[in-house]
């Protein structure tokens, strides 16, 4: 699984990402140029393959736990999708897409 973090918001142009490394050192964190999420800035993107990918925005370092516990969930989920949005917490409200796999 691949956490994706944009380095052209605020947060990540701030340390950010080295924060998240920190945070989740078993999720391969990586920066990456813009994501268009600039209406809901800090965006962040869950991918693994074969998986859906969720895109998520207005993350803060506040966010750190439930963005854990999202990855032990979606690391579990065999396609990457939850039965109950419930399950994410604070970060369903942050959401900004669901992409297919």
């Amino acid at each position: 699984m691949t956490l994706f973090v944009c380095s052209t918001c605020h947060l990540g142009r701030d340390g950010f990402i080295e924060r998240v490394r920190a945070y989740l050192p078993d999720v391969s964190v990586k920066g990456i140029d813009c994501m268009s999420g600039c209406a809901r800035e800090q965006a962040v993107a869950f991918r693994e393959s074969g998986k859906v990918a969720y895109l998520f925005g207005e993350i803060t370092d506040d966010d750190l736990p439930a963005l854990e516990t999202f990855a032990k969930l979606y690391a579990a989920s065999p396609d990457g999708t939850f039965a109950d949005a419930r399950v994410l917490g604070a970060l369903r409200h942050k959401a900004i897409a669901r992409i297919p796999a």
